[in-house]
């Protein structure tokens, strides 16, 4: 598989407070590091299943986040604050779980992935 290249959209760099760069900042950084880590575990893996497996663990991290900081925003405009940056984290989250996906074919590896741990659980469409 090719080497992930991750990156911070735009929009989401444009909707954060122009007074404070340094969330900006961290994102990218954040960005970096993932990229690096997602990197590695291809690397280091000894085929392409084994490879969508690891990342499909990551991907798995990303969505918890993602729904943290989702319960985060009607908290925040309850307390009276601005969700702004839950808001762009969550955003954050979902757009490196869909650059992922859209990378070279690594979506198709880890829908296959995905569907084989279901299969794996225990859960069958029969069950449903």
């Amino acid at each position: 598989m090719e080497e992930i290249s991750l990156g911070v959209p735009e929009p989401i760099l444009d909707r954060l407070p122009a007074d404070d760069e340094t969330v900006a900042a961290d994102m990218q950084k954040a960005v970096a590091g993932w990229e690096t880590q997602c990197n590695r575990l291809l690397e280091e893996a000894d085929d392409e299943r084994e490879a969508a497996g690891n990342l499909l663990e990551a991907i798995d991290r990303f969505e918890e986040r993602y729904e943290t900081y989702d319960a985060f925003v009607p908290e925040l405009r309850a307390w009276g604050q601005s969700p702004i940056y839950a808001i762009a984290w969550r955003t954050l989250y979902a757009d490196v779980i869909a650059q992922l996906y859209d990378h070279d074919d690594l979506g198709e590896h880890l829908d296959r992935e995905r569907n084989a741990r279901l299969v794996e659980d225990g859960i069958r469409l029969q069950d449903l």
